[in-house]
């Protein structure tokens, strides 16, 4: 369709095929019978005939194909205008991805079918995730802090006078009391480290995390004899600016987390990368998985799904992370395994 203005031709359709919002026209069941540019970079999609031949559900979660099935019903049987909903996507490479959505009736050739406009709000949906996070990294950070030297100050008049005894009189069961309250000592110092990342006096400097990992994971080489391991480093010259014992120190954990996820054989694959500003990392695990409500509140100080564990490994992955302006997220199915996600602004 073509309108003049001011004796200019406008075409509607150039318009509606550039622009920066993804746009599909849907039939009844679904059926994608139009598309734009930006809907095929929204999905990664490489070719128009991955997604004619297929419905709108095949990228979508399958908890939510029965509310959008209803909102399309909706819009083509009573011509409504939808206000906008935020969505899942489930991208061609398997990603999820956050949308905003709106639904409004699209009329052609006497028949009524439904245009779905689509905004990715990835972004900004980790924004605010980032924010969330860091507050209550503050929060549980001085609240540790506090407990920490409640605690502390009586262990160590404890641990004092225990010498002195021991000096007076020697028994097994001292060594081990002496023994048993280091590590509630170090247990303590480990938490304080992590709820006050900033007593780090370490410099900050550039570092290409692409180069780090392969350095990392030699250090497991005993462990990960059963297992299968894919590194997967793109954009290695890429570099961000951090304190490179302490971020060394988080992808170590998650490293170690991840192999102690599998309980005998398995695959570990550690993906780096950069995009729109920010240097990816990627480490995925075939484990035990972790179950969604438990997900929330991983990196909790002395949440843990491990029998032996403190918890204190993760909270040192979200807090360093935190610290350096960037974010992670975490899917995990049961059963299937764990993929922690960390963004780190490059330099």
């Amino acid at each position: 369709m073509k309108l003049k203005i001011q004796s200019i031709d406008i075409d509607f359709h150039q318009i509606v095929e550039n622009s920066l919002n993804a746009i599909w026209i849907l039939g009844t069941e679904g059926e994608i019978l139009y598309f734009n540019k930006a809907c095929m970079k929204l999905l990664k999609l490489t070719s128009p005939e991955d997604i004619l031949s297929k419905k709108l559900y095949t990228f979508l979660p399958p908890d939510i194909h029965a509310p959008c099935k209803e909102r399309l019903i909706k819009v083509i049987e009573t011509q409504a205008i939808l206000e906008s909903i935020e969505a899942k996507m489930i991208r061609s490479d398997g990603e999820v991805i956050d949308v905003e959505v709106r639904t409004v009736p699209y009329h052609l050739k006497g028949k009524v079918y439904a245009q779905v406009i689509m905004q990715d709000i990835t972004q900004r949906k980790i924004a605010e995730k980032l924010l969330n996070d860091r507050e209550k990294l503050a929060s549980l950070g001085q609240t540790a802090a506090s407990i920490v030297h409640e605690v502390k100050n009586p262990l160590t008049s404890v641990k004092g006078f225990l010498q002195l005894l021991k000096e007076s009189q020697s028994h097994s069961y001292l060594d081990t009391m002496e023994s048993e309250l280091e590590k509630a000592l170090e247990t303590l110092q480990n938490l304080l480290l992590v709820s006050k990342p900033n007593l780090h006096d370490e410099p900050f400097v550039s570092i290409a995390l692409g180069k780090e990992l392969e350095s990392l994971l030699f250090l497991f080489q005993e462990k990960l004899c059963n297992m299968k391991v894919e590194l997967n480093v793109r954009d290695a010259e890429r570099t961000v600016v951090g304190k490179r014992s302490l971020l060394l120190k988080a992808f170590f954990n998650l490293i170690k987390n991840a192999i102690e996820a599998i309980p005998d054989k398995g695959m570990i694959e550690i993906e780096h990368y950069y995009e729109n500003g920010w240097v990816h990392i990627k480490v995925r695990d075939t484990g035990v998985g972790i179950a969604e409500d438990k997900v929330k509140l991983l990196g909790t100080p002395f949440f843990t799904t491990k029998s032996d564990g403190t918890g204190l490994g993760v909270t040192q992955v979200f807090t360093t992370i935190n610290e350096h302006g960037g974010g992670v997220s975490v899917q995990s199915v049961v059963g299937e395994g764990t993929i922690f996600h960390i963004r780190l602004p490059a330099e």
